[in-house]
């Protein structure tokens, strides 16, 4: 499974992009899991993104999210932590 993650926004109003591929990793089963969970949990629409707030686009394989802080479930932020620290 291919995960990856853009980040936009903040205060410098920069982009990051990650990639995590699954299928080499001892916790595979755990990432893939999280990764379903974040794409199936709630996803309010029509929320206004804060002053300096980060603006997310999750895909998982050929599924996409877009998300916005502080509008993530427990899962969501947890993908996002573990795609974009792997990539550091």
């Amino acid at each position: 499974m291919l995960i990856t993650v853009t980040r936009t926004g903040g205060f410098a109003g920069g982009e990051r992009t990650a990639s995590l591929d699954t299928e080499c990793r001892g916790d595979r089963l755990q990432l893939e899991r999280l990764a379903e969970r974040a794409l199936s949990g709630e996803s309010p629409v029509g929320q206004v993104p804060v002053p300096d707030g980060f603006s997310y686009v999750i895909r998982v394989d050929s599924k996409l999210v877009e998300l916005q802080d502080p509008y993530l479930t427990e899962d969501q932020r947890q993908l996002i932590d573990t795609v974009l620290a792997a990539a550091a």
